[in-house]
């Protein structure tokens, strides 16, 4: 029997996609692999480079975390950052998403567009509000403590060590709840009405239909939402370099902004190099994990 004949014609259609990705994307990935194991005079140093990374405090202090405050470390700063940031911003945007499902809800539309803003702002812009925010004197977050007695915290707190690194990540959870609002809102409305009647039939309580039915039908928006979210946080640099630039004394440094400070500052290639690497096979681990569901 004749074997059927391979057709050309998808090659030819991406052939334009990868003559833009060859030299744009795939050979940069590359070069900078390759640079990561070089010393700034050319010479192949192996992994000296990683070993000297990972064994700087400026990516992981140990000498100070966790008994003083920050500097800890840019990957440390970016485990806060995770554990911090992440469960917040997933549980406020289920819970937005069950309060406001609702059109019958009074001003639900107003509520999910402020909510959903913090999305559609340049993430520039919101380094700025977020300096803004937490300015002492016009700040609402200084102004809200001092109101209740909190005198230690009525102050910039960008420009102090043991409360930068937590002011950023404060501010920022406004800017990414709307994107997790929005993956359970779409999730809620995917969920057949059927199931709460008959839930209800069978006698079953709010908090039980929400147990047994709503949480495990949205299984694969939070998986997505927790991949997605994991990914931002780890790639972050836009909303720490304009609210803080890393500062003060790198308190609020993290990885991108550590490769920034290699590359930009330093004019150390190999160490942003291996920075790059490091971050990328991060946001690897979350990506894959997402894919291998996906298929599942």
């Amino acid at each position: 029997m004749r074997k059927p004949r391979m057709s050309l014609t998808p090659i030819f259609f991406l052939l334009p996609a990868l003559a833009l990705m060859l030299p744009f994307v795939i050979y940069p990935i590359f070069k900078t692999i390759y640079f990561s194991f070089l010393s700034p005079d050319g010479n192949f140093v192996g992994l000296k480079n990683y070993f000297q990374v990972l064994g700087s405090s400026d990516i992981v202090n140990l000498d100070r975390f966790p008994s003083s405050s920050p500097p800890w470390g840019a990957l440390i700063h970016n485990f806060v950052w995770i554990l911090i940031h992440l469960p917040i911003t997933v549980f406020l945007g289920l819970l937005l998403a069950l309060l406001l499902r609702r059109e019958e809800v009074k001003g639900s539309s107003i509520i999910k567009s402020i909510v959903f803003l913090g999305m559609v702002i340049p993430m520039i812009v919101g380094g700025i509000i977020i300096r803004f925010l937490f300015e002492k004197g016009v700040g609402v977050i200084p102004t809200i403590f001092n109101l209740f007695g909190f005198e230690s915290l009525y102050k910039t707190w960008t420009a102090y060590p043991d409360t930068a690194l937590f002011a950023v990540i404060l501010g920022s959870i406004w800017l990414w709840t709307g994107f997790s609002m929005l993956m359970y809102s779409a999730g809620l409305a995917a969920i057949p009405k059927d199931y709460y009647e008959a839930a209800i039939i069978d006698g079953a309580s709010p908090i039980q239909i929400f147990f047994y039915v709503t949480f495990p039908l949205l299984k694969p928006v939070t998986m997505v939402v927790v991949s997605m979210t994991l990914l931002w946080e780890l790639k972050i640099f836009d909303i720490v370099y304009v609210a803080t630039g890393g500062g003060p004394g790198g308190a609020s440094t993290v990885l991108a902004i550590q490769m920034w400070n290699y590359f930009a500052r330093q004019l150390n290639y190999n160490y942003s190099a291996v920075v790059a690497v490091l971050l990328t096979l991060l946001t690897m681990i979350p990506a894959l994990w997402l894919f291998r569901r996906g298929r599942e």
